[in-house]
């Protein structure tokens, strides 16, 4: 959704969402990229970029305790996110990038409207609302056209494209298709949803517990018992994998744990997810490689991201 009519000239970027930052960025705009959250850490040279959306959580929290916090907010109506106005107004904007698909992931339009009453022009608001990966190669052709750099965008995206489908290649040739489940959250367990269960089919396996292009949900370890994984993918929305490692080691999981398929065959795995899964962009092609070798190691030959997944086992 475009709004304004900002001139493409000159053009100065704020990204509302990491994923968007990374896209910008890939698109060799990072000199046009005058604004961005305190998540977006990905490529380095965006952290020098003038922070404009803070979080309201304490994000040194548990899970259990971020839920809690989530859950508050929400209750009250509230945002979980802060937008600096004064610093928005002063970094002026020609395009902000936003997103209106999950109002814990990120500051949405909402959360910028009240922001954007300050100021004396219309800068172009675009939001992105991805719900599987060819969305996610949309939003990029979309930036990529409204920051003046669609052929840029277009190859970007048939690279992309390619690798996943060379994935989907290898593995339509397997025999078998694991059961997999895919855990955006510990505690309480939430099923990964959107682009992830797709992601999970291209590498090769089985979703037993989400579903492709639906939200994420709150579950109960009753229901991932019942599924009977015999892979389990712990991915925690917004979680480097050092933090999904420590915080996997704190859980204290109900009766049962132990003699799930995954865990007595020891192929239960950490992943970065804020890197490869979480975040709607165009390191989504790793993250399929990623679970390829999960599920199927040794299938595919390409080099992976370091310290992108563990053995929890």
């Amino acid at each position: 959704m475009l709004q304004g009519g900002a001139k493409l000239t000159a053009m100065r970027i704020c990204s509302f969402l990491p994923s968007a930052t990374e896209m910008v960025c890939a698109l060799g705009l990072a000199d046009s990229l005058v604004g961005i959250t305190y998540e977006c850490d990905f490529p380095p040279e965006a952290l020098a970029k003038t922070v404009v959306v803070t979080s309201r959580l304490a994000h040194a929290s548990s899970a259990g305790e971020i839920d809690r916090q989530v859950s508050e907010f929400m209750a009250r109506g509230e945002s979980l996110y802060q937008i600096d106005a004064d610093t928005l107004r002063r970094v002026k904007p020609d395009l902000i990038l936003t997103q209106d698909l999950c109002h814990v992931c990120a500051a949405s339009p909402g959360d910028l409207k009240e922001a954007l009453g300050r100021f004396d022009y219309a800068p172009q608001v675009l939001s992105l609302n991805p719900n599987r990966l060819a969305d996610v190669w949309q939003d990029i052709l979309t930036v990529g056209k409204a920051a003046g750099r669609a052929t840029e965008a277009a190859a970007m995206v048939a690279s992309l494209d390619a690798r996943v489908r060379e994935v989907e290649r290898a593995t339509a040739k397997v025999s078998t298709r694991p059961r997999v489940a895919c855990l955006e959250w510990l505690d309480p367990p939430y099923i990964a949803g959107h682009w992830v269960p797709e992601m999970l089919s291209i590498a090769g396996g089985e979703d037993v517990l989400g579903k492709v292009a639906e939200p994420g949900f709150r579950s109960e370890w009753a229901k991932v018992y019942e599924a009977q994984p015999e892979i389990i993918v712990v991915a925690p929305c917004g979680y480097h994998l050092a933090e999904t490692v420590k915080e996997f080691r704190g859980m204290k999981f109900p009766a049962g744990w132990e003699e799930l398929p995954a865990v007595e065959s020891r192929r239960v795995f950490a992943v970065d997810a804020s890197s490869y899964f979480s975040r709607p962009g165009p390191r989504l092609a790793a993250g399929v490689e990623i679970l390829a070798e999960l599920i199927h190691p040794g299938l595919i030959r390409v080099e992976l991201p370091p310290a992108s997944f563990a053995s929890l086992a």
